[in-house]
């Protein structure tokens, strides 16, 4: 297989895994800037939610301009609605966002299950993310949430606990792209699942998120809960969550069950590492035409590097 190299591909030659596999056509027919503009110019962005009075983390937060709203809420992956950038909004009205749970549990001293209306409670903060997809673009996001590990650390996890695992719903009434053979069959396992080390998901940057933009999580982002994961790829940032466990044993995770020679369990940004199929050196911010050097660890090398001291991040892509 011939891999291309930046600067010599284009972002139109990027072909979605699962319509790879079931040989269709190209989801980005042209550059990925120009679909994404074509996509949120066809309609407008989703109206405001429940607005969320938060203060803004200085630590955690970019300085650079966030991307629009119309951009970060209507040019989503989120493959329970579908494959294409444009279904999340088109098919967002769809999911129930309330009444919602979210079982904890597992290697836990004390399982719990927890109502959102609880977690929005919970100390929130609002923090601007760079995010990066795999296909070579990023947003930067002002999310709100609270660090993961305030809600890790309410039910105790047991000395045996090395990983975390996150469970999305499964409910193809709600999420069509998880109905067989409506969208072309897909290469994902339902219900979505993710995974991150403990150590990871206790890192101050790892968020459990419930907002975004001073508002509630719109569906397609994610509503009611999610994580942000800001120095890994955007697809280990579970969202619509419905379990949260803790685990002895590394959780298999959706994308490694799909195509374990490309996204492996770790997946952190590394632009060292090219994808089979794309180089990773650089990366398109939705909204800019310019592209730009992929920075390791997406720009959180200092506060996340030491995680991986002495790890082969190659071989644990």
């Amino acid at each position: 297989m011939l891999i291309k190299r930046a600067p010599m591909f284009k972002a139109s030659e990027i072909t979605d895994y699962r319509l790879y596999l079931n040989r269709r056509e190209f989801m980005l027919g042209t550059a990925a800037l120009a679909l994404a503009s074509s996509v949120v110019s066809a309609g407008e962005a989703p109206a405001a939610g429940q607005p969320l009075k938060v203060a803004k983390n200085e630590k955690f937060s970019l300085s650079e301009k966030a991307t629009s709203f119309k951009d970060a809420t209507t040019y989503n992956n989120f493959y329970e609605f579908g494959v294409n950038k444009e279904d999340p909004v088109r098919y967002a009205h769809m999911l129930k966002p309330r009444p919602w749970t979210v079982q904890v549990d597992g290697l836990v001293h004390k399982p719990k299950q927890y109502d959102i209306e609880e977690i929005l409670r919970f100390p929130l903060e609002e923090r601007v993310y760079s995010l990066r997809c795999v296909e070579a673009w990023s947003m930067v996001i002002p999310w709100i949430g609270c660090p993961l590990s305030v809600l890790l650390k309410q039910v105790e996890p047991m000395g045996k606990a090395k990983y975390v695992e996150f469970t999305t719903l499964k409910d193809p009434e709600q999420f069509p792209g998880q109905k067989p053979g409506l969208f072309g069959g897909s290469a994902v396992e339902w219900p979505y699942v993710e995974g991150l080390r403990l150590d990871e998901a206790m890192n101050p940057l790892a968020l459990l998120t419930v907002g975004m933009y001073g508002q509630v999580l719109p569906n397609q982002n994610g509503a009611p809960l999610r994580v942000v994961i800001p120095w890994k790829y955007g697809f280990k940032s579970g969202k619509s969550l419905v379990r949260i466990r803790l685990t002895e044993e590394q959780p298999k995770t959706a994308w490694e069950k799909a195509a374990p020679q490309e996204y492996g369990f770790y997946s952190n940004v590394n632009p060292m590492v090219d994808h089979p199929r794309w180089s990773q050196a650089t990366e398109r911010r939705i909204g800019e035409f310019a592209r730009r050097k992929t920075l390791m660890f997406n720009g959180y090398a200092d506060q996340v590097g030491s995680m991986y001291a002495g790890m082969d991040l190659k071989k644990n892509y």
